[in-house]
């Protein structure tokens, strides 16, 4: 059902700017983040180069849309992961795995979202705020599981986001670090003293 309050010029202008963002996409899947060019993007979507501004502020604007865009698609992706209660191993191990996927499946996408490969860009608040979100989903979980003190929750996320970049950058499309995942989260929780 349409929403009768959006009128066709604002359905036809939020068209245009998914067409931009997918493209925007394509173009650093294909030459990686750094590669992004508002002239290639523009003639992508059949536009010049200074019509790109009617519709993002900058180039760096379009960053933070693939970002809030790829912060969006984790939640989704994560959907009634994260509320899994009671919190027993196999439900961190579950919902890690389910994160892990969502990572090496697109590592630009990773990239973007989880490491500093753009130089001076940095995340909108608003965009931000979804990332913000996401850890909190996970935070929740951890601490339902008894862990509570943030060096933990800091360690957590420094494993699985080095066994995530491991995967991608040494073995992309293999599974030698997805194999290694429950080993992983076994040794951290029983560091952590949780969940025997």
């Amino acid at each position: 059902m349409l929403d009768e309050r959006v009128t066709p010029q604002q359905r036809r202008r939020a068209a245009t700017r998914a067409e931009i963002l997918d493209a925007a996409w394509n173009q650093c899947r294909s030459g990686g983040l750094a590669s992004l060019s508002l002239r290639q993007l523009a003639a992508a979507v059949g536009m010049r180069a200074p019509s790109l501004y009617s519709y993002f502020d900058s180039k760096d604007a379009i960053y933070d849309a693939m970002f809030r865009d790829a912060q969006e698609q984790l939640g989704e992706w994560m959907a009634g992961v994260d509320d899994e209660r009671p919190v027993t191993r196999e439900v961190i191990k579950r919902g890690t795995r389910r994160w892990f996927e969502f990572c090496v499946a697109d590592p630009v996408r990773y990239q973007l979202m989880f490491q500093r490969v753009i130089p001076g860009f940095e995340p909108s608040p608003e965009s931000y705020a979804l990332a913000v979100e996401r850890l909190d989903d996970a935070v929740s979980v951890l601490r339902d599981a008894g862990i509570a003190d943030p060096a933990r929750i800091d360690l957590f996320t420094a494993l699985i986001t080095g066994l995530t970049s491991q995967q991608i950058s040494n073995d992309p499309g293999g599974d030698r670090w997805n194999a290694v995942l429950d080993d992983a989260i076994d040794m951290y929780l029983d560091h952590a003293g949780v969940l025997p």
